[in-house]
């Protein structure tokens, strides 16, 4: 048997948001939400998790999602406790602790959910409730505390009196008991209600019925945000970046203008490592220590060494590796380009799938001609060689160790190492030509009005 289980409820819809994806696959910090929540899960000690989706077909990516844990399927929409007993089968076999969480509810920590459990046993309870106290209360359920501070009940805003409206203490929703509690107390759930569904809520009256005594633990508002409307999804998002770049500022990054920079849930920052202001981290981003990110830039999926500088107007696509002390410049794209050691890339360079070694040059105007519309080739710089502005080299190509390409060429052939390759016709000059095209001109410009 497991010894502790959490159960996340993720079969909402997500009505409101007025979309075709449902509501636990919308992204925070670019992941889907309910990832943060299994991450928070794994990180609280939780040695299974399931999670209840919805029946649509557009639940079925949940599953590779979630993997390796569990999805079951709640097919009736009849309410949370409802939602809760589809994991039937997994509470019955857990012996220790559950916990219940909401997919909409994605901000919660994992220091919030440990001090759940321990809350409720150092408080000798048998079932914990998470509160918040919000600013704005509006039409959250009240909790009403014992003298002793235990939770008495939670009442409903709509079945509230005056005097309990004006409790400032909420219901985030989330509950943690030993399994076996747990479930009984959610088979026990009625539907006596004017909407005939099962209530969550509702194992807390069954719980003091039988003179348990309930816990609260109080979480910050914003770590119990929910989602229902694009506008929360949006106030989400930015609670979730003030999280993020607090952490990576007190791991030793310095975020110049921080509420201008935007990470990912994975962003990794190593210590001193710079970030100007206005730059975007899409998800699958490591960055290396001392390592510098200039202003307007966008990482995703890619990884910048020590020591290395990106930026400003830079563009890391997914599969881009920058190495230790390298250079990638003003308008410059990677796409599954490794740019090596002490390589620079300065200017308005496009370089997809590509391996440039240490310390080449990359000339302003570059490009890798990658694909024939058709396939992607690969191009290949070997170390210390210099390409010249405005090359074009048609993959597949490489280039050998030293060698030099001639500004303007257009590279269709292997070059040897330590040679110079030029691939641009001869130039050539016509003394006093140029009179003569602005006259022809001018004609062509006349006769076309006069038609």
């Amino acid at each position: 048997m497991s010894t502790s289980i959490a159960v996340i409820l993720a079969a909402g819809l997500g009505t409101r948001l007025k979309s075709a994806v449902p509501k636990p696959l919308h992204r925070l910090g670019g992941v889907p939400m309910v990832r943060l929540l299994l991450e928070a899960c794994e990180a609280a000690g939780f040695g299974r998790i399931v999670v209840v989706a919805g029946p649509e077909p557009a639940f079925d990516p949940m599953r590779a999602l979630v993997a390796p844990h569990t999805v079951v399927v709640q097919a009736e929409r009849l309410g949370t406790a409802h939602a809760a007993l589809m994991a039937e089968e997994a509470l019955s076999e857990t012996s220790g602790e559950a916990i219940i969480l909401y997919a909409d509810v994605p901000l919660v920590s994992a220091a919030t959910l440990a001090g759940m459990v321990a809350t409720r046993l150092s408080a000798g309870a048998r079932l914990a409730l998470l509160g918040f106290r919000p600013a704005d209360p509006a039409q959250y359920g009240r909790i009403v505390l014992e003298p002793d501070g235990t939770v008495a009940r939670i009442v409903e805003w709509r079945d509230a009196t005056d005097e309990e409206r004006a409790i400032g203490l909420c219901n985030a929703g989330l509950f943690c008991a030993p399994a076996a509690d747990l479930l009984r107390w959610l088979k026990a759930v009625g539907n006596d209600n004017a909407k005939g569904e099962y209530y969550l809520t509702d194992i807390v009256a069954l719980a003091r019925a039988e003179g348990v005594r309930v816990a609260l633990v109080e979480a910050p508002a914003e770590e119990v945000l929910g989602i229902n409307s694009r506008a929360e999804l949006a106030a989400a998002e930015a609670a979730l970046q003030r999280r993020l770049r607090a952490r990576a500022m007190a791991d030793g990054v310095t975020l110049i203008a921080p509420e201008t920079v935007f990470l990912a849930a994975d962003t990794a920052l190593a210590p001193d490592v710079t970030v100007h202001p206005h730059v975007v981290f899409g998800p699958g981003v490591r960055v290396g220590a001392g390592a510098v990110i200039q202003s307007f830039s966008h990482l995703e999926s890619c990884t910048v060494e020590a020591g290395a500088t990106v930026g400003p107007f830079a563009r890391l696509r997914p599969g881009a590796s920058v190495g230790e002390g390298a250079h990638v410049g003003n308008f410059v794209e990677l796409k599954a380009a490794r740019l090596g050691p002490g390589a620079k890339a300065n200017h308005l360079a496009y370089l997809g799938d590509a391996e440039i070694g240490a310390g080449a040059n990359v000339g302003a105007g570059t490009i890798t001609c990658n694909y024939d519309g058709f396939g992607k080739y690969r191009t290949v710089i070997g170390p210390g060689a210099f390409i010249g502005s405005n090359t074009s080299l048609v993959a597949p190509v490489r280039v050998g160790a030293g060698a030099i390409i001639a500004a303007g060429s257009t590279i269709t052939e292997d070059v040897g190492a330590d040679s110079v390759a030029f691939g641009r016709a001869r130039q050539v000059e016509k003394p006093g030509a140029a009179p003569r095209f602005r006259e022809a001109a001018k004609a062509r410009k006349a006769r076309a009005k006069e038609g």
